[in-house]
């Protein structure tokens, strides 16, 4: 009988790997992939993983590549995903070439690409393929013959942001380190780097930081390993698997990371829920060795028993991407709120150091991030980063209007954490310093008779406009119903603000906005406009080039293809996916800092959070209609739940969540025990 165990145990492995092979079939890759809609590539990459591995086409979008462009000026391994100032990475160009000249012309003839795995045909018969595993990038090329070459372009970067770099050649490897300034050419990134070609390779320089490789018959494989650390761990990263082993590693990974929710319903639905989780898991990036040594923001080399991870674009991706993964990937996260807690121990800036490991963007609300782990029970130790927590927060900028709401959200960070260590009078202090907003927002919010209040950047704000800008007091909703006149006020201009399309999801600045209805009397409004951002034509008049009136777009925001959506709205490094995963399953966002969550309908009919505990957390729609987004009723581990909101702790341990949808508002569910977000000033 025992003999039989083992095979046994081989079908259900092939099976369980069958089933979730049908979770990475649902993601189209080439989503976002086509001018100013996303700025996403479909370059081979794992979760998390700073190898970022595929074409540079030319024209381009900010990741290096357009998906109508047909030339090829080869391939490139790094590039954050979907950040705006014409991107960030770009390195490390390789292309193949014929007869020895540089100037081969790469037409595409064929693409095709699946999570972890990039493959083209070009018109002169040469054929690339790309794989991935952890800082390792993997080309197999094909030749229509045996006059075969590659060039090798060191310098290579998107906007011109190279800065130096190192090369040695032994036999058949290359290594060094590439010098690059970060996104908007703010810091600068090292990365070092081995590049193993075939035994017969001859390698010759062919300008200052070019290289020409010769002799490669008619196929060819070649490896590219990175590190942040140094030359060392670069060459370990080779390895002796082949291309099928290394795709099928890369897939897997992806596999595990979809399988962490588990939706079902409509196919096209399902299609774009994955296409979009894929992206949310892009960056950070991590950076440190299998041993824990890193290199901090300093320069110093450190090493740690955590995984350290680099690669940040705070600012937009703590309102939706990092309370997501706070949710799926405990152990992860964990790992990147210490990372981002050693920031403050080794040099932090609001946007890069000279000291980066990684392509990054920016830092800022970094404290409320900490805040919102340590709340929902990540470990982060305040009191070893206090001193650079109280210098940063002595340091706001409150020159703009919408700098000064900004900077009081931290100032109420702030004074929470100093809470959480005891500090109570420290934390008053900081409290009403935060509480100051008030001031602020009399001066410039209140008064919406002004000419400028719909206009982009108008009184120096940075990527809104007043009408925007004006509700971004997520800690503290309830002093700003106040400040608007009271609750029946504040409806009131929340529904002007709807109706005359103010709303912009172009961009982040109002992203919290059509959930504010949460902490109203009338919750069922929230419901209608998430329905309606996810998956029904809007009216957006609104982009991050414009003011309001100048072309306005009726239609979808979200679409599953290569102009997927709105002009000019970025992914920011997975917010924007991260929306659309969190509110298609019917979960919001009530304040980073506040470990609550509103509740809507899922656009499915069935939900499973398979946590990491072992545990599962189940949300199903009763009487469900594809077309139905208002709640009607809802159950809550058997029991009638009348309140809008689970906190972060209800979702984490498991439960069943029964959603009864209707195609009508039932005007009094989650009108009672309302969350909203208050100061406590005892």
């Amino acid at each position: 009988m025992k003999k039989y165990i083992p095979l046994f145990l081989t079908l259900l492995l092939a099976f369980t790997s069958a089933a979730q092979q049908q979770l990475t079939d649902y993601v189209n890759v080439f989503l976002g992939t086509s001018g100013d809609h996303g700025q996403l590539s479909p370059s081979a990459t794992t979760p998390f993983n700073m190898m970022n591995l595929g074409p540079q086409t030319n024209p381009h979008q900010h990741t290096g590549y357009e998906y109508y462009a047909k030339q090829f000026d080869g391939f490139t391994h790094t590039r954050m995903e979907g950040v705006g100032c014409t991107g960030s990475g770009g390195n490390l160009l390789i292309k193949p070439i014929l007869n020895a000249e540089v100037e081969t012309q790469l037409i595409k003839k064929t693409q095709d690409a699946v999570p972890g795995f990039y493959h083209v045909n070009f018109e002169n018969g040469i054929d690339a393929k790309l794989t991935i595993a952890q800082n390792l990038g993997m080309h197999q090329y094909t030749f229509p013959n045996a006059n075969s070459g590659l060039y090798i372009d060191l310098s290579f970067a998107l906007s011109n942001r190279f800065v130096a770099e190192t090369h040695e050649i032994r036999r058949n490897l290359i290594s060094g380190y590439i010098d690059t300034k970060t996104t908007c050419h703010a810091g600068t990134y090292r990365i070092y780097y081995a590049i193993k070609l075939p035994e017969e390779a001859q390698i010759q320089n062919v300008g200052e930081h070019q290289l020409m490789v010769k002799g490669l018959g008619k196929s060819a494989a070649v490896q590219v390993g990175f590190s942040s650390v140094n030359e060392g761990y670069a060459k370990k990263r080779i390895t002796s698997d082949d291309f099928e082993t290394l795709k099928e590693s890369a897939s897997a990974s992806w596999n595990a990371y979809l399988n962490t929710i588990e939706v079902n319903g409509e196919k096209d639905r399902m299609e774009l829920f994955y296409s979009l989780m894929y992206r949310t898991a892009q960056s950070p990036f991590l950076v440190s060795e299998e041993d824990g040594t890193f290199r901090a923001t300093d320069g110093s080399v450190q090493n740690e028993e955590y995984k350290v991870y680099n690669g940040w674009a705070i600012w937009d991706n703590y309102r939706e991407q990092l309370p997501l993964l706070s949710l799926i990937k405990p152990k992860t996260y964990q790992n990147i709120t210490t990372s981002i807690a050693n920031l403050y121990r080794f040099g932090k800036k609001n946007w890069a150091t000279e000291h980066e490991t990684s392509p990054t963007v920016r830092t800022e609300h970094a404290m409320v991030v900490l805040l919102d782990a340590y709340k929902k029970g990540y470990k982060v130790d305040f009191e070893v980063i206090k001193d650079s927590l109280l210098y940063e927060a002595d340091h706001l900028d409150f020159a703009a209007p919408d700098k000064a709401l900004e900077s009081s959200y931290d100032l109420w960070a702030m004074s929470e954490i100093l809470k959480a260590t005891g500090d109570s009078r420290a934390g008053k202090t900081f409290l009403d310093k935060a509480l100051d907003y008030k001031a602020y927002w009399d001066k410039d919010f209140k008064d919406l008779s002004k000419n400028d209040v719909d206009r982009m950047q108008a009184r120096g704000l940075y990527q809104g406009t007043i009408w925007q800008y004006r509700w971004f007091v997520p800690w503290d909703v309830n002093g700003l119903q106040d400040l608007t006149g009271g609750a029946e006020a504040f409806e009131g201009q929340l529904d002007q603000f709807f109706e005359e399309f103010n709303y912009n999801h172009a961009n982040q600045p109002d992203l919290q906005v059509p959930g504010l209805y949460n902490a109203t009397s009338q919750p069922w409004k929230s419901q209608k406009l998430f329905r309606e951002i996810l998956l029904d034509t809007v009216v957006q008049t609104y982009f991050n080039d414009n003011s309001k009136g100048i072309d306005p777009y009726v239609g979808r925001i979200y679409q599953n293809k290569p102009k997927a959506y709105l002009r000019t709205m970025d992914d920011d490094a997975g917010t924007m996916s991260s929306w659309f995963v969190l509110h298609s399953m019917g979960l919001s966002v009530a304040n980073v800092g506040s470990p609550v969550y509103y509740l809507t309908a899922p656009i499915f009919k069935e939900v499973n959070l398979n946590l990491a505990t072992g545990k599962t957390f189940k949300i199903s729609v009763r009487n469900y209609n594809k077309e139905h987004f208002y709640v009607k009723s809802a159950t809550f581990n058997g029991k009638p739940l009348n309140r809008n909101w689970l906190t972060h702790e209800e979702l984490t341990s498991g439960g069943d969540l029964i959603i009864e949808t209707a195609d009508t508002p039932n005007k009094d569910w989650g009108t009672k025990n309302t969350f909203i977000t208050k100061v406590e000033l005892n």
